[in-house]
């Protein structure tokens, strides 16, 4: 930033301007800045990482130290389209979907129940509901194997719904409790006074200033659902197969693809990404909301 200062001669002539050119300081706003980028940059770079060692071929991949320069190739992407992995990610996608608006018709009717229409012993009902997560999935197997093959579901993609809807479940209630909570209980009863049933309230007045935690409840239980494992590899395998257990298959008695790996691993991950970045307006006030009144 410059400004300008006019100095008079003393034999009257016409005066001259001089710039003035002021420094512009770091203050405590511009040294966080540059942490916050710094720190942005080191959690991206694995992802990054791993795009770039997609486009290389194995001999180069697999090296102890780490080749940046390098000739890029499709090969890998292209191999991992034509083996199949366009079924597993098929499976994901329907797989967390069709949860996600299982957790969603569920979980927002319960949470409203427990926050702007309480009912009696509701620290109860929540100390329930969190409390099957309190079970590691290890000591369920086995009676989740008995069950599900009982019913003949074994490698059957409706199973898998079935089991992410209730692990989403309890994260989704209180966390749709908290955002309900932040609404004014008196948007009810005004539109209670102008006629309007508690279904059109809901829909009108409460859904439209929760739609933030909605999304974010949402992209939580997507991100949960897409990344489970433990069930996917214990009660799929071939028909209902999903995307972690086919990353799985490229770790061999001959060692680790790693180009491979990174290229089906991106595949994988573009989905999640894509979902975040579309969503990122409402998940970033959904996650902050109530945080400023």
């Amino acid at each position: 930033m410059s400004t300008t200062t006019e100095r008079s001669t003393g034999s009257g002539a016409p005066s001259v301007t001089a710039p003035i050119t002021r420094k512009k300081r770091w203050g405590p706003g511009s040294i966080w800045s540059f942490v916050a980028w710094v720190a942005g940059i080191a959690f991206f770079f694995p992802v990054l990482w791993m795009v770039i060692t997609g486009f290389k071929q194995e001999a180069d991949a697999y090296t102890a130290t780490p080749k940046i320069f390098f000739t890029p190739t499709l090969d890998q992407y292209r191999g991992v389209l034509e083996s199949g992995i366009g079924t597993t990610l098929l499976n994901s996608a329907f797989a967390t979907v069709v949860s996600t608006i299982l957790v969603l018709l569920l979980g927002v009717p319960a949470a409203f129940a427990l926050s702007l229409r309480p009912v009696k012993k509701t620290q109860d009902v929540l100390f329930f509901f969190i409390s099957t997560k309190m079970l590691p999935v290890v000591a369920a197997i086995v009676p989740l194997y008995v069950i599900v093959g009982d019913i003949g579901l074994l490698d059957n993609i409706w199973a898998l719904i079935i089991l992410y809807t209730a692990m989403n479940l309890p994260i989704a209630v209180w966390m749709m409790r908290s955002f309900f909570l932040e609404v004014p209980s008196e948007l009810l009863e005004a539109a209670s006074m102008d006629g309007a049933s508690l279904w059109t309230s809901v829909r009108e007045v409460i859904l439209p200033l929760v739609s933030p935690g909605i999304a974010a409840t949402s992209l939580i239980c997507v991100i949960f659902s897409w990344n489970e494992f433990f069930f996917a590899v214990n009660l799929t395998a071939v028909q209902a197969q999903t995307i972690p257990v086919y990353l799985v298959g490229f770790i061999t008695g001959q060692g680790l693809y790693w180009a491979q790996l990174s290229a089906a691993a991106t595949f994988a991950a573009l989905p999640v990404v894509l979902a975040g970045w579309f969503a990122q307006n409402k998940l970033v006030r959904g996650l902050s909301f109530g945080a400023i009144k």
